[in-house]
């Protein structure tokens, strides 16, 4: 069974930057693991996605230019760098782990994930 750990979340005020971790145990090496957020009273959103062998990513077309993923195979985590953050960035983050090495078109289905963190809170304000 996988375990994901996310951490790194926090209050920051809008323009400033945060990097978000997510420590994988029970599966090393391959799969795909992926980081959503939900905001209250909003569906939970696709945020990025990386594939453990290749390092394949796909993002959010709102989010690409700010975020970006990246995965430390050594440490088996992986982190979201989050730049220039607005308020519309407060959220929940999540991540998400499958044992699939998915395809770029199925990385943003919440369905294709076996397992889900406890999530890590960022809130963007003054």
């Amino acid at each position: 069974q996988v375990a994901l750990v996310e951490s790194g979340g926090g209050l920051v005020q809008p323009g400033g930057s945060l990097r978000l971790s997510c420590a994988r145990s029970g599966r090393t090496g391959a799969g795909t693991t992926a980081w959503f957020r939900q905001s209250p009273g909003k569906e939970r959103e696709f945020v990025a996605a990386i594939r453990w062998n290749g390092g394949i990513t796909r993002y959010s077309e709102s989010l690409k230019y700010r975020f970006t993923i990246s995965r430390d195979n050594a440490k088996n985590t992986m982190y979201l760098q989050m730049n220039n953050l607005t308020p519309e960035d407060t959220a929940v983050y999540y991540c998400a782990a499958t044992s699939l090495n998915l395809i770029t078109g199925s990385m943003a289905t919440p369905r294709f994930y076996d397992d889900w963190g406890q999530g890590t809170q960022v809130t963007v304000s003054s």
